[in-house]
């Protein structure tokens, strides 16, 4: 079946060269099946209609605001992953909105102009990330249905997973799962966390693909009020929400690399210091880091 695209901006050169882009097989092999709207009233009108899969959606519209539009999307339909995209904002703005619409729920914000194979890329993130939610869902409840980890699993490649996950899971080592998508591997974290003596402490999830650069580590590490134009008040950050808990960091791999060189030093000393600020916390939570990218070919790729 086709991944059903909403393309959203007032301006119709722009929808058809968007269009055309999603369609070009020198940028994808995928076919999709491609909607358009020019304001908030058309987008309104095919919320009734059958859920989409993306929404490219443009900032600024004629009729209406485009986070509002973003919060009305994922009300009605909260699989669907947006995009947003904006080519009006520049400097702190830029990094305010790509706040706000990760706040909202957006799967990733696009700066225009954007460059094609960029663009394409990122739809095709947002199609695995939806897919692998709907995967992940569907074991969820095959493990609820089973009673149990270990009947949810037949093969015996998958049982030998699961008696290393029973083995490991009351130590405190950090943990790295690999795997293609929907394989998964957030299962296993889930594992790893409710046969640990973390049990009782949160279990924190976060996306790593899905965080904007400018925003990763002000999400991780966390900020102080002021760091940056949108920090009205101090923020702790996913390291020390999982306090006594388990942080899972999905796609450890899309991470910047430079933020990859910071979450060395956190492992390290087993402290953060957050944007912006000058005291540094001590932390206490198990790190399970996943990815569906194959290590010694990106470390190959450099």
């Amino acid at each position: 079946m086709k991944a059903r695209i909403l393309v959203v901006d007032d301006q119709k050169d722009l929808r058809g060269q968007i269009v055309m882009a999603l369609s070009d097989p020198r940028l994808t092999s995928e076919e999709y099946e491609v909607l358009q709207a020019g304001d908030v009233s058309e987008v309104k009108q095919l919320l009734n209609g059958p859920e989409v899969d993306v929404v490219l959606l443009d900032l600024i519209l004629p009729g209406g605001d485009g986070f509002e539009l973003l919060s009305t999307i994922k009300k009605k339909w909260p699989d669907t992953e947006v995009i947003l995209m904006t080519g009006q904002l520049d400097g702190e703005d830029k990094i305010a909105a790509a706040v706000e619409a990760v706040k909202r729920g957006a799967f990733h914000f696009l700066s225009k102009p954007f460059a094609w194979a960029n663009l394409i890329v990122t739809v095709q993130r947002a199609l695995e990330h939806k897919r692998a939610k709907e995967e992940r869902r569907t074991l969820r409840e095959e493990l609820v249905a089973s009673g149990g980890i270990r009947p949810v699993f037949k093969s015996a490649a998958m049982r030998a997973v699961i008696a290393m996950v029973e083995k490991i899971a009351s130590s405190e080592v950090s943990v790295f799962i690999t795997g293609e998508t929907g394989t998964g591997k957030e299962v296993i974290c889930n594992a790893l966390h409710a046969l640990s003596p973390r049990a009782k402490g949160p279990l924190i999830k976060v996306n790593c693909a899905a965080l904007p650069r400018e925003l990763i580590e002000s999400e991780l590490f966390g900020s102080v009020k002021g760091a940056y134009t949108g920090a009205h008040q101090d923020r702790i950050g996913l390291f020390r929400q999982a306090e006594g808990g388990t942080l899972l960091l999905d796609e450890i791999t899309e991470m910047p690399v430079d933020t990859q060189s910071k979450l060395l030093r956190v492992l390290q000393d087993k402290e953060v210091r957050p944007v912006g600020g000058q005291t540094y916390y001590k932390i206490n939570c198990r790190i399970v880091a996943t990815s569906n990218r194959n290590i010694q070919d990106a470390i190959s790729g450099g």
